[in-house]
């Protein structure tokens, strides 16, 4: 049971740590057009999210991919990048159930970027056999969900005060907290290690 806290622990404070604030930036950018009656649609998309973080530890724990680590790192903000504009251009506009397609790919796509990202660091803390790290890995995967869980309530609990109390329209904030996120993301963007060859 101790084993179980120790990796479910770590994928807590995976989403939690105040300097991998990339993921709640993607949280945040993923949860702002939503409200508490979304709910169901923001619980299918954070679930989807930990499948594709999931996934991509899998394929890297038993080295069906190999990819560059700056490669992944300047891919995350772009994902975050595309879920800001998306939800900026998208803000008061009819047809969001439409557009649940789009962004549920986009999650997705974000959890794989972002599981590689950390499968390094994950395969140097897992001791044994590829066999024996499955069972970790579900317990660390379980630590992610409840974490996002826990931002995406925070976000929709600002969202719901914001628009209660200070009579912010939903789409003043999904506007406002969009910009918010492309502002904090693109040095990111700018900054990386990529573009230094």
């Amino acid at each position: 049971m101790s084993e179980f806290w120790l990796y479910f622990n770590i994928g807590l404070q995976h989403v939690l740590d105040i300097d991998g604030y990339d993921h709640v930036l993607f949280l945040i950018a993923l949860t702002v057009p939503y409200t508490f009656k979304d709910w169901k649609r923001v619980l299918i998309l954070v679930s989807l999210f930990t499948l594709g973080h999931t996934l991509a530890l899998v394929l890297s724990v038993f080295e069906v991919v190999i990819i560059k680590a700056s490669l992944v790192e300047f891919m995350i903000p772009i994902t975050i990048l595309i879920t800001a504009l998306f939800h900026l251009f998208t803000a008061g506009k009819s047809g969001k159930k439409e557009s649940i397609t789009f962004v549920a790919f986009v999650t997705l796509f974000f959890g794989i970027i972002h599981g590689l990202g950390f499968s390094n660091y994950f395969k140097s803390i897992l001791p044994g056999e590829n066999v024996d790290k499955l069972v970790p890995l579900l317990e660390f995967a379980l630590g992610i969900e409840v974490a996002q869980i826990i931002v995406v309530f925070i976000v929709l609990l600002l969202s719901y005060i914001v628009q209660t109390f200070f009579r912010f329209s939903k789409r003043d904030w999904t506007l406002v907290m969009s910009s918010f996120v492309i502002g904090v993301v693109l040095p990111m963007i700018i900054g990386s290690d990529l573009w230094r060859g």
